[in-house]
């Protein structure tokens, strides 16, 4: 029971229903677990699910976002963000309630459908759902601990000298030309004992120009 209990207030806070999420199966649950799939039995259980609601500041930069975007054609997503994002801290209460109160309507409508799906859900598939939530959990963990690794490493040769990032440069140039030699040299060996189907394009187009003229 303490298991089902948990599983229980983990759908309460979904940002997409685990249990209906199957009406377009691989679609991701958000907060608290951004990163959880839903089972594909749900699909046939459920039919719907609802979406969580825009917060009042996700709302207001997807309609400015467009009209910056005209505005500016050629700057980038993220700077665009940053302007609607200083825009919106300086705009009046009184605007920002306008936003604030859409949210709260949504956000009432969204719990209720909530509830509504978690009565159709049985102890297995809370259970199932579980077991999905914390695979997932650990394969995003793998993939944030990852993009933190490559981050730190890309931070790393942003810091190097131009002479020292020469040393790598010219460690991958050798690299390049010794793979290249080396992969001519099995091809070679490729073509004596006939087994042309294992060359690359590349190679094989000559020859076959050759035969042509002889």
């Amino acid at each position: 029971m303490a298991l089902l209990r948990g599983v229980w207030g983990v759908l309460s806070t979904l940002g997409k229903s685990g249990a209906a999420l199957c009406a377009d199966c691989g679609s991701r649950l958000r907060s608290p677990f951004s990163f959880v799939y839903v089972p594909r039995w749900f699909s046939s259980t459920l039919s719907s699910y609802p979406k969580k609601p825009m917060t009042s500041y996700v709302r207001f930069s997807k309609e400015q976002l467009p009209i910056f975007k005209a505005q500016n054609p050629d700057a980038k997503n993220s700077e665009l963000i940053k302007k609607i994002a200083e825009i919106w801290r300086e705009l009046p209460d009184a605007e920002k309630k306008i936003y604030e109160d859409a949210y709260k309507a949504d956000w009432q409508a969204y719990k209720e459908e909530i509830n509504r799906i978690q009565e159709q859900l049985t102890p297995s598939q809370l259970v199932s759902l579980e077991k999905e939530i914390m695979q997932k959990r650990l394969k995003k963990k793998a993939i944030i601990k990852k993009r933190l690794k490559l981050k730190a490493v890309n931070e790393s040769w942003k810091n190097l000298s131009s002479s020292q990032k020469q040393v790598y440069i010219q460690l991958a140039e050798d690299d390049k030309i010794r793979y290249y030699n080396e992969i001519k040299s099995w091809e070679e060996q490729m073509v004596e004992v006939g087994r042309n189907d294992l060359l690359r394009r590349k190679m094989m187009k000559p020859q076959a120009k050759s035969t042509e003229k002889s």
